[in-house]
């Protein structure tokens, strides 16, 4: 099997794997949460994003490894665990709160995406081995990420119940 097709079989492997553990295990749970335990819970999960600085580390990608990808990445992972720190340690002042909820999620997304447009215009599965120790990142990682995202706008998006409203301020 070439390393391409390894990546490529590992992304998809790594969505299906945490598809199926969240619909067991996390998506009963976070429903069953007030939006505002929910959003806790999965800012706590992103505020650990600064991690991904760990691109532009020397030492653990290979040189080779183009900046374009490397540097967005990084960065965009830093700024979105920062704006997810922002939202817990402004838990207690729920307007800022949500607007860090918010703001978390889009600068997440965004960073995901472009992160995603980058890797495809660099045919980064033909150069997985360039990520070195990170290959795990875009695997493991990123699609949790992803899914909690997502998971995150339904949880925002959708109508509240009288008493949940009430309980989320």
């Amino acid at each position: 099997m070439s390393p391409e097709l390894l990546f490529r079989l590992h992304l998809v492997l790594g969505y299906v794997a945490w598809l199926l553990c969240f619909g067991v295990y996390l998506w009963p749970r976070l429903r069953s949460m007030t939006p505002f335990d929910a959003q806790r819970a999965i800012a706590t999960l992103h505020s650990f994003r600064f991690f991904g600085l760990v691109f532009i580390l020397p030492g653990v990608v290979s040189p080779g490894l183009p900046a374009s990808f490397a540097r967005f990445a990084a960065y965009g992972d830093f700024a979105t665990g920062l704006l997810a720190m922002l939202a817990l340690l402004t838990a207690r002042i729920r307007p800022l709160f949500w607007l860090f909820v918010v703001a978390f999620n889009v600068m997440g997304t965004i960073d995901l995406v472009v992160d995603y447009y980058h890797a495809v215009r660099i045919n980064l599965p033909a150069r997985a081995g360039e990520l070195g120790s990170t290959y795990a990142i875009p695997i493991i990682y990123v699609p949790l990420l992803m899914i909690t995202h997502v998971t995150a706008y339904y949880r925002l998006l959708r109508p509240q119940t009288k008493a949940a409203a009430l309980a989320a301020t």
